[in-house]
């Protein structure tokens, strides 16, 4: 075997233990280190960690291992407060100090941008996350599965890593109070009513997963059940006793989902009771959301974030703003009063009947918003006439679509500031536009505290 083939051979194998040093976390929260020159994953080993790794999964790149002891602790390793904290898998690092967890987040925005890019990492302006003063009880949406055991009882909770065992949950310490409370009790009325529960393996029973969300500033609740079919015994009675013992619940409303998927919403959404939305406020901006619309998960730092799109965006009153992926058009209300124009786009077509009433709800005259994919849009504007100063994306985590990104570059615009959840495809989108724009700075956002992921704000430039 030559040397190249002998390089890139495995050299662990399954079962293996072997001493390993941690050198950095990876972007899912786990520990990254390296043995005879192969990269080993180990979830819950820290940087800096001198630890003992049993194999688990050996891939042609990589291999997975478990830790089977730590001989050298991190300074910054704490007891998880979550008593379900290693069952669960919702969060990944509550075993870190919270400062800590800002830094390697950093740290994960560094490699990602080392590993995609060719900019030069010393001369770039990369910020200190900005974190929470209370990094718990922040989301305001849980979406809890349901099952029952073999003696009635209803059980809520999430699936537990790598595996289709339910964990269930009754206080999760990173969600509102409130969602915690009207789930137990949802679930409760579920197992009182004796409603079927369904049962992914034999794919009988009716409600699948219970879906609520808070309004932090109005106290207001709303349930989604989430149902294999349309009928459901005693459906009307269930209503009657939810709305009785949990008054907070301004909204009740079932989708059906009768696939085998793990997406959680189906095609069909039905109003059961109470209103059709509850409402939300983000600073100045009030919000109604509808069972389906996308709203950030944590109100407090969505504030925070939006307000470094602002600063990134650095309005004199003057600009023209494009804000692609719009949704419901958060981001460009919160820009328009800095702004002479502002115009959203989104493929989505129910978000920008949203985003429209939302503009007009608040008297915000100089915002219109289109459906239709931002390389549609872009060109047709440029052509009469109307071209962006500034361009503002919030894409989903595979990042910008090419064809967007080819149309900024046509259409280049003196700034393009780009909120990103995904680092990874944020560094590759920044590579793909490098000989046309610079990254001026990137500022990281911890959106979800005790968890591997991070948003980062950054503002790119047209290179003059």
């Amino acid at each position: 075997m030559n040397d190249k083939k002998q390089g890139n051979s495995i050299k662990i194998s399954k079962g293996q233990t072997f001493p390993l040093t941690i050198k950095r976390l990876g972007i899912n929260g786990e520990g990254v280190g390296y043995f005879k020159r192969q990269v080993v994953f180990v979830p819950g080993a820290l940087p800096g960690e001198e630890v003992l790794v049993e194999a688990t999964k050996i891939q042609p790149k990589f291999a997975e291992g478990k830790v089977k002891k730590i001989r050298k602790a991190s300074p910054f390793r704490v007891k998880p407060p979550c008593p379900i904290y290693e069952e669960c898998g919702g969060c990944q690092l509550q075993h870190l100090t919270y400062d800590q967890q800002l830094k390697e987040k950093r740290d994960i925005v560094i490699q990602s941008l080392e590993r995609h890019t060719k900019l030069k990492l010393d001369k770039l302006d990369i910020r200190p996350t900005i974190g929470m003063d209370e990094p718990w009880n922040y989301r305001n949406k849980s979406q809890f599965q349901v099952g029952q055991l073999k003696n009635g009882k209803v059980i809520a909770g999430l699936y537990g890593m790598d595996s289709h065992r339910l964990i269930p949950i009754q206080n999760c310490m990173v969600q509102h109070p409130l969602t915690n409370k009207v789930s137990e009790e949802v679930k409760q009325i579920l197992e009182d009513f004796q409603v079927p529960i369904y049962d992914e393996r034999k794919r009988k029973g009716i409600v699948r997963t219970i879906v609520t969300r808070a309004g932090f500033h109005s106290g207001e609740v709303q349930v989604v059940l989430i149902t294999t079919q349309k009928e459901v015994p005693r459906k009307k009675l269930i209503i009657a006793e939810i709305q009785k013992r949990l008054p907070e619940v301004k909204s009740i409303v079932q989708n059906i989902n009768g696939n085998k998927t793990s997406l959680i919403f189906g095609e069909k959404t039905l109003h059961l009771g109470g209103e059709e939305v509850i409402q939300e406020t983000l600073g100045d901006l009030s919000f109604e959301l509808s069972a389906r619309a996308f709203f950030q998960l944590n109100p407090a730092q969505t504030v925070k974030l939006y307000d470094e799109v602002k600063k990134a965006a650095g309005l004199t009153g003057k600009e023209k703003i494009a804000d692609a992926y719009c949704g419901v058009g958060t981001i460009g209300l919160w820009l328009a009063d800095g702004a002479s124009e502002v115009r959203g786009m989104d493929t989505i077509e129910a978000a920008i009947v949203d985003a429209q009433e939302n503009a007009k709800r608040h008297g915000i005259e100089n915002a219109t918003y289109v459906t239709g994919t931002a390389e549609h849009w872009l060109p047709k504007w440029v052509d009469e006439g109307w071209r962006p100063d500034v361009i503002v994306v919030d894409p989903p985590r595979t990042g910008c679509d090419r064809k967007l990104l080819d149309a900024i570059k046509k259409v280049k615009p003196q700034k393009f500031v780009y909120v990103s959840c995904n680092p990874s495809t944020l560094a590759k989108d920044i590579d793909y536009l490098s000989k046309e724009y610079k990254v001026e700075y990137i500022q990281p956002v911890d959106m979800f505290p005790h968890t591997a992921h991070v948003e980062c704000c950054a503002l790119i430039k047209l290179i003059k």
